[in-house]
């Protein structure tokens, strides 16, 4: 790991870190911002180190994607870490489907730190295992990336203000 691969974003939510980590660890709520544009249907969930999320993601033209996240770390309401990677319907991780030189999989870091009833979410992710050219097709898909994850945060904190009235 590099931290010159690393992309880091970085938001403050007006309420608990205990609702936004709730956001990230409960299906009933993930379903409603994670992947924007897409409907999303869970396969598996189990949170727990070890525990594996297989879902699909399905865009209102027809098309699929699967992906699955794998947890390593889980310290409620601080810390969630996971890798993530596409996989096909038997959750087996395979290349991306936009391209062949995405890192296989990603090492995906939150952090919820409470700020006077505020929460500050820190995301980092970093390619893991990666090949030198992985290496560099991520490193040149940080801003694209980082627009993708200010735009699924953008949704989260969207989410949050309706669900919790804020």
């Amino acid at each position: 790991m590099s931290k010159q691969n690393e992309l880091v974003t970085t938001r403050i939510f007006d309420t608990s870190r205990e609702l936004v980590f709730k956001a990230f660890t409960e299906t009933e709520h993930l379903k409603h911002w994670w992947g924007p544009g897409y409907m999303m249907n869970v396969i598996k969930f189990d949170l727990r180190p070890g525990g594996v999320f297989h879902y699909i993601k399905r865009s209102p033209g027809g098309g699929e994607m699967w992906n699955k996240f794998v947890y390593r770390e889980i310290i409620e309401p601080e810390r969630l870490v996971y890798t993530n990677s596409f996989c096909d319907e038997e959750g087996k991780t395979i290349r991306a489907p936009f391209g062949p030189t995405w890192p296989m999989e990603i090492l995906n870091t939150f952090t919820f730190i409470e700020q006077k009833g505020k929460t500050m979410l820190t995301m980092r992710a970093v390619p893991l295992s990666a090949t030198e050219e992985e290496l560099k097709t991520f490193e040149a898909a940080h801003d694209m990336v980082q627009m993708g994850f200010e735009g699924l945060l953008d949704l989260l904190g969207g989410y949050l203000a309706r669900v919790y009235n804020l």
